[in-house]
């Protein structure tokens, strides 16, 4: 029987209960399922019908239960096991789909009580859902681990045991070094077992096992079992223990005295394999000196006492006369040379503007940025960065500066912001779900952030009557479009676009999706530093698109992770840290985003824009709301999987007629390539 893509059934979610898995299944809704069966990947012409039931219908997907049984696995008797469906296209033969699958790691399984071994679903590199059967053995992983000041170690985790060894067995936690080892008191209880799973809590004083010796320790965890068969005892040891603790939780650190000496004990997991680990060394006391000088001068320089210096000494500097011929740059807070700010900025170098330039970075760009000959850089909150900062006459920044900040009276403060709003901003956002703050302190900083700014940049008639109400804004709003777009009208040629992927290094021969959404306020390591789950399904993307596409990954500014994408090597490209994202909208075919306004500044090149909105209910009714009938209003089709999104790349890859011209004259309209040159005359002439 053919296979068919874009048919293929989804694995949604998958669950256990009494050594039964249940699996739920997405179907097309146009594609009627005769069946689904699972069959022996050597033994093809063994093969078994699983039951299924039908749910439910949503967002254009059926909806179906299959359950997997021990007995069922017993019957097909294979290593590994393949899950398909079959179904009858109208007036055509009978075809075969296998089961996708989006989970990369899958926790459950099913015991086999006809041979006692382990059955564990997985996904395998194509993306499918199979079965494999693994002989049962001692396994392990910590889910929590913390170390306090005084070298007491607290964990949770979990163990597998074999089915032979469930009764009777002793059980323990072992830490080795090369030259000792340790047993630790752990505490059990049974989570199920039906899978024979267990849980163990314990604590390790890491003061009590060191010895009076001067060699360096590095402590690997195991568990151990030990169970008497007859006259003969068995002991099984498993593989080095794992911990599922994002690596940012890490390392836990401190020093101890011990025998009048001191030792370093660092609590971490290994960078690639996740192992648990702990080294017990004597400390350097140089080193030891000039970290501590260097966390008490951060503290100094994040604390309270040198803000108040700071500010007394900008307050100061800013009473003297003003430098009348200075301009201070900035975008996203120091983080880049992008954005509205850029292009006024390049606009007054091309015609020889008289005014002494200078663009704000923070420490940890500078370095990116001191080399460019075309600006003057200067680091943030430097003493030289405080005397130009104070004594400038103009601000040109496209974010908030922080609220301590004062301005001078003689400085013009033109803010350009960042965006056309889709979704609600400062005093329109009904609740906040940003870490370090409240909603009600969130809004009152909002309006007193806003209250600074002289001009505000708006890129339509829309974008003004909300930045009015949204920032409580009273000063002068000029309706200009944005200048950063000036770049897109007038570089919207082949040549450009050529230019820069020889630039980037990209193959001259593919497409181009660019995938850039936005952040989750709600989802975050700390302040300013979020969280993003990349629910794009590449490994599927690369098997329908790789022969004419690449991938351009584009994350927020806030995003702090690093994307793990090594996998898919000349199919995808990670250019978050690429400095302006106007060269990524040249040079792509077609945009993939969320709630990002970055389909705003796209609509002015006239290109395909598909919305891959995953969690739309949760963002659009809990997190922030949106201004706009989004889904209406929007210039491309709206998709909640990996199959969708591609679907509708296949089915749309031209713009939306009158919805997309509807679109572009209500919010584009300004767009002409003269925005720069409208902000400059009302800002200087």
């Amino acid at each position: 029987m053919a296979k068919s893509k874009m048919v293929e059934p989804i694995l949604c979610s998958i669950s256990s209960k009494q050594n039964r898995l249940t699996l739920m299944i997405s179907v097309r809704e146009d594609i009627i399922p005769v069946n689904f069966f699972i069959k022996g990947r050597h033994k093809e012409s063994v093969r078994k019908t699983i039951n299924s039931t039908f749910r439910y219908t949503a967002d254009r997907m059926n909806f179906f239960e299959i359950i997997i049984t021990d007995e069922l696995l017993s019957f097909i008797d294979d290593v590994i096991m393949d899950i398909s469906m079959s179904y009858a296209p109208s007036r055509e033969v009978l075809k075969e789909a296998r089961i996708k699958s989006n989970h990369s790691t899958i926790e459950f399984n099913v015991i086999n009580r006809s041979n006692d071994q382990i059955v564990q679903p997985y996904t395998t590199k194509k993306g499918n859902l199979s079965f494999r059967y693994l002989e049962q053995k001692l396994s392990g992983k910590f889910e929590e681990v913390k170390m306090d000041k005084n070298g007491k170690l607290f964990f949770r985790g979990y163990f597998m045991l074999p089915e032979s060894f469930v009764d009777e067995s002793t059980v323990k936690l072992s830490a080795i070094d090369k030259r000792t080892e340790i047993t630790i008191p752990i505490t059990i209880s049974t989570v199920d077992k039906n899978k024979n799973i267990f849980e163990m809590n314990g604590q390790y004083d890491i003061l009590e096992h060191l010895q009076d010796d001067e060699k360096d320790k590095s402590f690997k965890f195991y568990i151990e079992a030990e169970k008497k068969f007859g006259e003969e005892t068995e002991k099984l040891v498993s593989a080095r223990l794992k911990s599922s603790i994002p690596g940012n939780k890490f390392p836990y650190q401190t020093t101890l005295k011990f025998q009048h000496k001191r030792k370093k004990v660092i609590c971490t997991v290994t960078a690639e394999s996740k192992f648990l680990r702990i080294n017990v060394k004597k400390p350097n006391r140089i080193k030891a000196t000039i970290k501590q000088f260097k966390r008490k001068w951060y503290r100094f320089k994040r604390g309270k006492s040198l803000r108040t210096i700071y500010k007394s000494l900008f307050v100061l500097t800013g009473k003297m006369p003003a430098a009348k011929n200075v301009i201070i740059f900035e975008s996203f807070a120091g983080k880049q040379y992008s954005d509205n700010p850029r292009a006024i900025y390049e606009f007054l170098k091309e015609n020889d503007y008289d005014f002494k330039m200078y663009w704000s970075f923070d420490r940890n760009n500078m370095k990116k940025f001191e080399s460019n000959e075309n600006i003057k850089a200067i680091r943030r909150f430097s003493i030289k960065w405080l005397i130009l900062m104070s004594r400038a006459k103009y601000w040109v920044i496209n974010s908030r500066l922080p609220l301590w900040l004062p301005k001078p009276k003689h400085t013009i403060y033109l803010q350009t912001w960042h965006g056309t709003p889709l979704k609600k901003l400062g005093t329109d956002i009904e609740e906040v779900h940003m870490p370090g703050t409240t909603t009600e302190k969130y809004k009152r900083n909002f309006v007193t952030a806003a209250s600074k700014w002289d001009i505000l940049v708006s890129p339509n008639n829309y974008s003004t009557e909300i930045f009015k109400r949204a920032f409580d804004y009273k000063n002068a709003i000029i309706e200009t479009g944005y200048p950063r777009n000036d770049y897109l009208t007038r570089n919207n040629n082949k040549e450009k676009i050529r230019y820069l992927k020889e630039k980037l290094n990209l193959p001259l021969n593919k497409k181009i999706m660019l995938y850039a959404p936005t952040w989750r306020d709600n989802n975050f390591y700390s302040k300013g530093k979020y969280k993003f789950d990349l629910q794009l399904d590449l490994e599927r993307l690369r098997e329908e698109f790789e022969d004419e596409y690449i991938i351009l990954l584009r994350m927020h500014y806030l995003v702090a992770e690093n994307l793990q994408i090594s996998q898919y090597e000349n199919f995808v490209y990670d250019l978050s840290k690429y400095d302006d994202i106007r060269d990524l909208y040249i040079i792509s075919d077609l945009l993939i985003t969320d709630y990002s306004s970055v389909f705003f500044d796209y609509s002015v090149l006239k290109r395909p824009i598909f919305f891959f909105v995953f969690d739309i209910e949760q963002y659009r009714d809990n997190l922030r709301g949106f201004y706009l009938d989004f889904k209406n209003s929007a210039p491309g089709p709206f998709s909640k999987t990996t199959y969708e999104l591609i679907k509708d790349i296949k089915n749309n890859n031209e713009v939306n007629g009158k919805k997309f011209r509807n679109f572009y004259n209500e919010f584009c309209y300004l767009e002409d390539g003269n925005a720069s040159e409208r902000v400059v005359k009302h800002l200087f002439e």
